[in-house]
């Protein structure tokens, strides 16, 4: 290719022409949360350091429903080739690698085109006092009845190299597939750097290009400050794999997948707190005297509850042998191989710098190197549950692994297609717990307590092959029945009402099930009811279970005035008896928690008020910037304000100043609370301003029966 000007003002110019393209770009981030594993996933194709939040570890949460859960610090996706053209007329490319991640934002080299959710059936909605719960904010923008997962996020990204990325990533709600998601990319030569339909290198091919991929793990978030603040950043991580070929000292290896999987290992600063037992160890992050920074532990945590007993990873699915061969290639990845989380090549990286192109294409086509695990614990798994090695080993923020697929050489239009699976699994809760206490007491050895840690490795490789068994079969495993289309959860001055709404055929289930928590959202859960199919409706009080004491669990005590509670409502399908995708048979399937799980509180309100004088509007003002101790509930970040001692049958009619009736509230559970979150009939917010609430008393029981008073109320917003 020839040009006339000089090539370094050809790439100044470039450079400056990509920083004005990018510089209106937006990276949208959306959630996959329709099962215990949650992930969030980026639309320029990969998640990088602070991607979402400016917090080291973010995503990757399993289970999530407990706080603390994430294990996921930086991932990174690259592409490189050689020989390559550039679409501005500069000479080729010796070597170029476009970058998202590890800490790049992947703007210089990536354009977003595309990003969209797709469901089986629309996300549920779960209402808890008449407003909208939920622990992420699902954005679904299509239906589709026929889809085989239960939820996909799809994306499309352009690159520099003329290599469009498309990725879907595949959650499935069945509750044995439901803590791993699948990503498919598919990587083809449209000639498109950029987002306009014009194609900027419409002959060019691609040649000899790998694709990359480095995952910097850091399990989990709930152990870093009372183990040492690396483990955050992933110091202490150790990285194994399965499938490379190369042999360890454990003998024969029998697992034939091609995986990489990291855990919680031995961390170089810490030491053992005071009171440890004799031996301590920090493997499964044992919690003795909890550091509550952060706000994922509290002083009370101090039982010896395991928090790091995760094991989290990826494995290869299939791999194309080639753009005009679509079976899998067995020799994929070409590179498995460990990073030095903060070396070099893990900043700063540029689609226009020529030396370090050369440098991070060279570590794309490494090849295999020896395993991370066994350099830091050469005996294998006596030195794991035995830890003496130093997971950093010289670096100065522990270690990534990387996988790399190619090389492929794309023709024009030409593509081809990688699938792996990202997983998190382990020991499960309780056992934890369990474990943890009776190592902290003296009942276990140090070593007993790792040895159960590891337990969870052989989770992990279960789930793995239950992926891959998905992957092969179609995805035709077995279908979680239809979740509840919405739950609507009600705090009563005598318990607490849930009623559920269910599109789905009461032909193809059993029923359904109700499941109840006392204190934190992530406490235990306790089945509280069977409901039969049709049934809708089921009241958490003394009365009903008085007059209905069969149905209810004799497990879960009837609820306390003072005390918060948590539910969710789950289908409960027929038993299964197909086995597809190694899913057990001769159980029910039942739809996920995750999908209809109440994140705040429902409790006993207060008895009816005994005098209409004495009715409280709190807070009032209300001022959403107070001090979280001023306002209505800490815990609550939606608006909403309380109406406290109204009539247990009431009606609340609020004006605006100028007497224009805006929204009418009818209470009618018998309690003398209620609650208005400062919206319209219409579902409009209201401003700042001065608003008349008048409450009338409708109950003919009372003796002051049709009273009206009347109330001011001051927002400040």
């Amino acid at each position: 290719m020839n040009s006339t000007l000089p090539k370094k003002l050809i790439l100044t110019l470039a450079i400056a022409i990509v920083s004005m393209t990018y510089a209106n770009a937006q990276v949208e981030n959306r959630w996959l949360s329709a099962g215990s594993l949650h992930n969030f996933y980026s639309s320029i194709g990969s998640e990088i350091e602070h991607a979402f939040v400016n917090q080291q570890q973010y995503g990757w949460q399993w289970p999530a429903i407990y706080r603390g859960q994430d294990a996921q610090a930086t991932k990174a996706m690259w592409l490189g080739a050689k020989d390559v053209e550039d679409p501005s007329g500069a000479p080729n490319w010796s070597y170029r690698v476009v970058h998202v991640g590890p800490r790049v934002t992947g703007l210089e080299s990536f354009t977003p085109i595309d990003m969209k959710t797709v469901s089986k059936y629309a996300p549920p909605e779960v209402v808890v006092d008449g407003l909208e719960s939920y622990g992420k904010n699902v954005i679904n923008d299509e239906v589709d009845p026929t889809l085989k997962a239960d939820r996909e996020i799809r994306t499309t990204v352009n690159s520099l190299l003329g290599v469009t990325v498309t990725r879907v990533i595949k959650q499935f709600s069945q509750q044995y597939h439901d803590n791993y998601h699948i990503l498919e990319y598919t990587l083809t030569n449209t000639g498109n750097v950029d987002d306009d339909d014009d194609i900027e290198l419409p002959n060019h091919t691609v040649k000899d290009m790998f694709f990359y991929l480095q995952y910097r793990m850091a399990p989990v978030m709930a152990s870093r400050y009372t183990i040492d603040n690396s483990t955050g950043w992933g110091m202490n991580t150790m990285n194994d794999r399965r499938g490379d070929g190369i042999a360890v000292p454990d003998g024969p290896e029998s697992e034939t997948f091609k995986a990489q999987f990291s855990w919680h290992g031995r961390s170089e600063a810490h030491k053992p707190p005071p009171g440890a037992p004799n031996g301590y160890d920090n493997i499964g992050a044992p919690i003795i005297v909890p550091n509550t920074s952060g706000g994922w532990l509290t002083p009370g945590d101090t039982t010896g509850a395991l928090a790091a007993y995760h094991f989290v990873g990826s494995a290869t699915l299939h791999a194309d042998k080639s753009p005009t061969d679509g079976s899998h290639d067995p020799a994929q990845p070409y590179t498995m191989t460990d990073v030095d989380s903060d070396g070099e090549l893990a900043r700063n990286n540029s689609a226009f710098s020529e030396q370090r192109m050369a440098e991070e294409y060279a570590l794309m086509s490494r090849g295999i190197t020896p395993r991370h695990a066994y350099n830091v614990e050469p005996t294998g798994m006596p030195g794991f549950l035995s830890p003496t090695g130093n997971p950093a080993s010289g670096s100065g923020g522990g270690y990534s692994y990387a996988n790399a697929y190619g090389p492929y050489t794309l023709a024009p239009g030409e593509s081809v297609k990688i699938v792996f699976v990202e997983a998190a699994s382990g020991i499960d809760k309780e056992l934890a717990n369990k474990t943890g206490s009776d190592f902290k007491r003296g009942i276990i050895s140090n070593l007993e307590k790792n040895q159960v840690v590891f337990q969870g490795r052989d989770s992990l490789f279960q789930t793995f092959k239950r992926a891959i068994a998905n992957y092969n079969n179609g995805y035709d495993i077995p279908s979680a029945p239809e979740p509840p289309n919405r739950v609507f959860i009600n705090s009563a001055g005598n318990g607490v009402d849930i009623e559920w709404e269910y599109q789905g055929s009461e032909a193809d289930i059993d029923g359904f099930q109700i499941y109840r928590a006392t204190g934190r959202v992530d406490s235990t859960y306790r089945l509280l009811y069977t409901a039969l199919p049709g049934e809708r409706y089921v009241s958490d009080g003394d009365i009903s279970r008085q007059n209905d004491p069969g149905k209810y669990s004799s497990d879960v005590p009837t609820p306390l005035r003072g005390r918060d509670y948590y539910y969710y409502v789950v289908t409960l399908g027929k038993i299964n008896n197909d086995g597809t995708g190694n899913t057990p048979t001769g159980q029910h399937l039942v739809s996920n928690r995750y999908l209809t799980q109440a994140y705040d509180p429902a409790r006993l309100l207060r008895p009816a008020g005994d005098a209409m004088s004495d009715i409280r509007i709190v807070p009032n003002p209300y001022n959403p910037n107070a001090a979280e101790n001023f306002r209505l509930e800490a815990n609550r970040s939606r608006d909403r304000i309380a109406f406290y001692e109204i009539p247990g049958i009431s009606k609340i009619d609020i004006y605006t100043e100028l007497g224009e009736p805006i929204r009418t509230i009818l209470h009618t559970n018998g309690s003398g609370d209620d609650f208005w979150d400062l919206r319209t009939d219409y579902r409009q917010r209201v401003a700042s301003g001065i608003y008349i609430a008048r409450i009338t008393n409708q109950d003919p029981n009372d003796p002051e029966y049709g009273r009206v008073v009347t109330r001011k109320i001051v927002i400040i917003l």
